[in-house]
């Protein structure tokens, strides 16, 4: 296996985006929001809400004093709000345990509710500049392809994807190598439309050397979100969102004409705690009745 450090750290000092997590004035807690933020979400959509919520809680324990009601409004359209409670649940532990700093140990990022072992190592990396491989989709690409030749990575592989990085990773600047790594596979070397006429590691590319062999592997599943219940969860999740006081039952049932799914969904969303329902029969954010 082979991919030259220096050239990718040249290349990212070079054409790095320029990202508000990625200043150095940014603190761990902002880098670990971000983390929390970009998953399943582009970053175009990521950056105005990360700005709004570190302006408003710049600490963990700004965060663990706000309500999850309040928490899961501000979190509006971002998607999959369940990590709005998961961030939320991590900056009261943080606040509670931790004097207000978010830890640099990976075991101990681990041990904070709902934070996973691809966020503990992220933060590790790009808030404390440990030397931790941190693998995600745009990593698997780059060296899938860069390394190993082919057209796309597969299935992940937790341990076969770590050693992958593991390897790669220089004794210095090791942290920055793997933001270079994720750089590469977002705006470069990209599923659809890879840049490769720009990509700094062109000449060394197992892919090209291989001629660009098209991905043979699993097809991946295409996610769908019109008609899902994701869709119909927002929708509900909407109605709550845009009044302060709980509402009837009879508010929500009309965001969704199939009552089966929209009653199935409604109850997903109590059974996660997204949503309450109140001694009167009405429903409301949790923390709002």
């Amino acid at each position: 296996m082979s991919l030259d450090a220096q050239t990718l750290l040249d290349w990212f000092a070079d054409n790095a985006r320029a990202l508000p997590w990625r200043e150095p004035e940014c603190t761990a807690w902002g880098v670990l929001v971000s983390e929390i933020m970009l998953q399943q979400t582009p970053v175009a959509r990521v950056e105005p809400l990360w700005r709004e919520w570190l302006e408003r809680w710049p600490t963990p324990s700004a965060m663990a004093a706000a309500t999850q009601g309040e928490v899961l409004r501000a979190w509006g359209k971002l998607g999959y709000p369940r990590r709005a409670l998961r961030l939320h649940e991590a900056a009261r532990a943080i606040s509670a345990d931790h004097a207000d700093v978010v830890p640099s140990n990976v075991d101990k990022l681990l041990a904070l509710p709902g934070i996973g072992a691809y966020t503990a190592r992220a933060v590790a990396a790009f808030a404390y500049g440990q030397r931790c491989p941190v693998v995600d989709t745009n990593v698997r690409r780059v060296i899938a392809r860069a390394v190993h030749g082919a057209g796309d990575a597969g299935p992940p592989s937790t341990t076969r994807d770590m050693n992958d990085v593991r390897v790669l990773l220089p004794e210095e600047n090791a942290a920055v190598f793997s933001a270079a790594l994720m750089e590469l596979g977002a705006i470069v070397c990209t599923a659809r439309a890879p840049r490769c006429a720009v990509c700094p590691v062109f000449d060394t590319c197992a892919w090209q050397r291989n001629g660009r062999p098209a991905y043979d592997g699993p097809v991946k599943a295409v996610q769908k979100f019109a008609g899902t219940d994701r869709q119909v969860r927002g929708l509900l999740l909407d109605v709550l969102r845009g009044t302060a006081e709980p509402v009837a039952k009879t508010r929500l049932d009309v965001v969704w004409s199939d009552a089966g799914q929209r009653d199935r969904c409604l109850d997903s969303l109590l059974v996660d705690g997204l949503v309450e329902q109140t001694d009167a029969g009405l429903f409301a954010l949790p923390g709002e009745h």
